[in-house]
Parts: C-alpha cells; sequence; structure tokens
C-alpha cells in the first residue's frame, strides 16, 4: 500500500520472544497493506540448494550438514554443530546474515515511494537491526505464558523453553529501543486491536 501525502517508504521492524505472539501481529499488519519481511523466511530460501547461503554452509561445514538421499540441507546437523559453540554459530551468522541483509534490501528497493515495510527479525535487537528502522514494535509476553505456549504447541520441555527465551535479549533490552510495546498477556482479539490502533496512528 501506498500512505498518502507521503513518498518516503516506512520501515518498521518487529520483534519480540520466541512464542511471544510476533507472528499474529505480522499476518495482521500484512493484512493492513504492509509488505512484510520474515527474515527466518528468507534465510531459508537462501539454504536451499544452489542458493548462495546453501554453498557457503556446505563449504564451510562440509558435506556432513547435507542429507545424502535429497542434497538438501540437514538443519539437524547444523544445530547440533552450532549449540553450546560460540564460534561455530557466529561463522554461520556470519554467512547468512549478510546474505539477508542483501536480499532484504533488494527487496525494500521495490517497494512504491510511501509504502509500509515490516521486517519481522527475531534478533533485531541482538543484531543492532533496529537502528536502521524508522519504527519499533516490540510484542511481549509473560514468560510463563510463553513457557506454556511453547511446551503444547511446539513439543519443547519447560527447561528447553526457558533456555530458547534466555538466550534472546530481555524484555527489558526490547523495550529500551522500542517505539510502541504490543501486550500479549490477554487475548487475541486485544491484541490485534493494540496493532490497528498503532496503525490508525502512526501509519495512516
Amino acid at each position: 500500500m501506498r500512505r498518502p501525502g507521503h513518498t518516503e517508504t516506512l520501515r518498521v521492524g518487529l520483534t519480540g520472544g520466541i512464542a511471544s505472539g510476533k507472528s499474529t501481529v505480522s499476518r495482521r499488519l500484512s493484512e493492513l497493506g504492509a509488505l512484510v519481511l520474515d527474515a527466518d523466511a528468507i534465510a531459508r530460501a537462501l539454504q536451499e540448494p544452489g542458493e548462495p547461503g546453501y554453498e557457503a554452509m556446505v563449504a564451510h561445514f562440509g558435506e556432513r550438514i547435507v542429507q545424502p538421499d535429497s542434497g538438501a540441507l540437514d538443519r539437524a546437523a547444523v544445530a547440533a554443530i552450532v549449540f553450546d559453540d560460540a564460534e561455530q554459530l557466529a561463522a554461520l551468522n556470519g554467512i547468512i546474515h549478510p546474505l539477508v541483509r542483501r536480499e532484504t534490501a533488494r527487496l525494500v528497493s521495490e517497494v512504491p515511494p510511501g509504502g509500509v515495510v515490516v521486517h519481522d527479525i527475531p534478533l533485531l535487537v541482538e543484531t543492532g537491526q533496529h537502528e536502521a528502522m524508522d519504527e519499533v514494535l516490540v510484542v511481549q509476553a509473560p514468560e510463563d505464558e510463553r513457557v506454556r505456549r511453547m511446551v503444547e504447541d511446539r513439543g519443547m520441555s519447560p527447561e528447553d523453553a526457558r533456555r530458547r527465551i534466555a538466550a534472546q535479549a530481555t524484555d527489558e533490552q526490547r523495550r529500551a529501543v522500542a517505539t510502541a510495546v504490543l501486550d500479549n498477556s490477554t487475548t487475541i482479539e486485544d491484541l490485534l486491536a493494540q496493532v490497528d490502533e498503532w496503525w490508525r496512528t502512526r501509519v495512516l
């Protein structure tokens, strides 16, 4: 969509901890007319066979991360390599993050003047990408509720869920850079109403 009377692209960073409700907000923003760029989806696409991320990862980690039958990446093998290995995780991020940013820049360049681009980035704060945004939306939910969602919806153990939460930025760190905080502690309807109000007051 184009915003009436605006010529500059509005860049919005969307983030939130795991199981905070960020995907729900992302879908609503897309319905309202924003171009939503999902960093995780872009990263996955870049890791398909023949894509630059795939080639660079295989060159670094070797054939052990390739499924012998399909030739696709063995994501479980990659996860096992980088888990608890800061050096290998940094190497993986050093491969994927620049490629994601380059592809994102290409997609943003195709947005018409006055458009709204939402960058759905789980590690927006951790990677410092919030500094390039005009608006930063942070979705929050109580930790116990997030753990419950991960256990019930994703089959994680409570211990694993809390480890995932602890590995990310804290709510306080996200709030410190937010231009708006969306509270997902009650109902989906309430969360969507907050998104709609933000859109009405900050975008239109």
